[in-house]
C-alpha cells in the first residue's frame, strides 16, 4: 500500500470510492480559484478535456508542494454538451436550466485524475463516458431540482446518478466509477504496477 495517499479534493463520493477500494486516504481540499482558471482556459479555447486535467492537475500539485513524499490525488470533472462545458449549479434556477439543456440529448462527462508526488506528476488519466437523457418535462425538471438541491448542488450536470438522477437516462456508455468523478479501474492498475496494492 502507498505510505500515505492524499486526496487533494473535497468530494465526499472520491474519498468513498477510494476507501471502499481499501485504500487508506487522508482528504485536504485544495482551494484554488477553478473559475478563474476556467475562464482563462476557455478564453484559449482550451477543450473540456485539458480542462477537467489542468484543474485536475493544478489541485494535485497544491497539496504536493506541501506534502512532497506522499501520493496526491488531484481530480476534476467537466460535463461537454456538444462543446458547451458545464460547471456546478449555483442556484436551484441555474440546476433547472442545465437539465433542460441536457433533456432528450448526449452529453459527455470528463473525469480526470492527476497523480503526483515531490510536485512532480507522475500519473494522469481522463475518463470519458457518454449519457443519453430522457426527454424531460419542465415540471418533473423542477421538482427534482426542489427536492434534491442540497444534493445535486454539488454536481456537474445537476443529477446523481447514484441516486434518483439514474431516472433520467436512456443509455451509458463508460465506467461507472468515471461518472461519479473519479478513474478508479485505471488508477488501481497503476498502483498494482507499481506495487503498491497489498
Amino acid at each position: 500500500m502507498p505510505n500515505r495517499l492524499i486526496l487533494a479534493s473535497a468530494s465526499t463520493i472520491r474519498a468513498q470510492l477510494l476507501r471502499g477500494a481499501g485504500l487508506a486516504v487522508e482528504v485536504i481540499p485544495a482551494l484554488i480559484d477553478e473559475a478563474a482558471v476556467r475562464a482563462a482556459l476557455e478564453a484559449e479555447s482550451a477543450s473540456p478535456r485539458d480542462l477537467a486535467d489542468t484543474l485536475a492537475q493544478l489541485k494535485s500539485l497544491k497539496i504536493s508542494r506541501r506534502h512532497p513524499e506522499h501520493l496526491v490525488i488531484g481530480a476534476d470533472q467537466v460535463l461537454d454538451l456538444g462543446g458547451a462545458v458545464f460547471g456546478k449549479p449555483e442556484t436551484p434556477a441555474d440546476a433547472i436550466a442545465q437539465l433542460t439543456a441536457l433533456s432528450g440529448r448526449t452529453h459527455c462527462l470528463l473525469s480526470a485524475m492527476v497523480v503526483c508526488r515531490g510536485a512532480v506528476p507522475l500519473w494522469r488519466h481522463v475518463g470519458r463516458v457518454r449519457l443519453t437523457m430522457h426527454p424531460l418535462p419542465a415540471d418533473e425538471i423542477e421538482r427534482y431540482v426542489a427536492a434534491h438541491w442540497q444534493s445535486i448542488r454539488h454536481a456537474v450536470g445537476c443529477y446523481k446518478l447514484e441516486e434518483h438522477g439514474a431516472r433520467f437516462f436512456s443509455a451509458i456508455e463508460g465506467d461507472y466509477f468515471t461518472v461519479l468523478g473519479l478513474p478508479l479501474i485505471e488508477f488501481l492498475t497503476w498502483l498494482r504496477a507499481r506495487g503498491e496494492l497489498a
